[in-house]
């Protein structure tokens, strides 16, 4: 495919960059990348794959935009209250870059449907709020072999890392199980600092395009948390573990449909 003229100016910034030009820029907009939630994390991270040309952007997220989100969820506005997020975020989206297709899904993501959600795409964008959910998505991903890119955030703390399923460790050589109800719920509804997904949300978005173009080092294998408070980052190494239920050298998980993921995987 060739560039456009105007695709030519949209994109001149990436097209200087030595090693990306126009055959990086091509890949961009034949990219397949789907955003699990389009919350916190989910607005900087639609934004920038879409700014940067992802040309196609699946985004899941069952809920309606509140006033209490726009602190924090920045691809929604005050006249979207009220209205299905993918809807605003799609919206925003398409409104900024005619470039992109998004393919809006107002659904609840369960172990029945991910499947058939996520089979046709490149790369997988955890920006969900739940240990459920991140669960599932870690699952579905290793099974189908799925590049992940997985965030978290809560007050002025963030975390980030990437898997690569095969080559490194998964979600659940971390955390094994969620934590106890109480803790879990706690993290849930924990205040935020609104410019903390900025930074995880770009960070997130910043591992997809390095993927999609080949580039640099991701974070396999590694964890990265964010100090806000301190504006410090460090980096944990993450080895795979061979007795992870899911992508060890005997996984006791290798069906979605026979785990239990609770009630808040959205």
């Amino acid at each position: 495919m060739a560039l456009s003229g105007e695709q030519l100016q949209r994109y001149s910034r990436h097209l200087t960059i030595p090693g990306v030009g126009e055959a990086g820029q091509e890949k961009l907009l034949r990219a397949r990348v789907f955003i699990v939630g389009a919350g916190g994390l989910g607005s900087p991270v639609a934004y920038y794959l879409a700014a940067a040309g992802v040309g196609n952007i699946g985004i899941i997220d069952n809920d309606c935009v509140e006033l209490s989100n726009l602190q924090r969820q920045i691809v929604h506005s005050t006249k979207t209250v009220g209205k299905p997020k993918v809807y605003s975020a799609q919206a925003a989206l398409e409104a900024m870059n005619s470039d992109v297709k998004v393919n809006p899904i107002q659904q609840r993501l369960a172990r029945d449907n991910i499947v058939d959600f996520i089979r046709d795409y490149d790369i997988i964008t955890d920006c969900s709020d739940n240990f459920s959910t991140r669960f599932l998505v870690n699952d579905a991903c290793v099974i189908l072999n799925k590049k992940l890119v997985s965030g978290a955030i809560l007050g002025f703390e963030g975390q980030l890392t990437t898997i690569l399923p095969g080559e490194g460790h998964c979600y659940r050589c971390l955390f094994e199980d969620a934590p106890p109800a109480g803790i879990r719920d706690s993290l849930q509804t924990g205040g935020l600092i609104g410019a903390v997904p900025g930074v995880i949300g770009s960070l997130q978005a910043l591992e997809v395009i390095k993927l999609i173009l080949g580039k640099g080092r991701v974070l396999r294998e590694r964890l990265l948390i964010f100090d806000g408070l301190s504006t410090k980052f460090r980096r944990i190494k993450v080895p795979m573990n061979p007795e992870c239920p899911v992508c060890g050298t005997q996984p006791r998980i290798v069906s979605l449909l026979n785990q239990d993921y609770g009630t808040d995987a959205s």
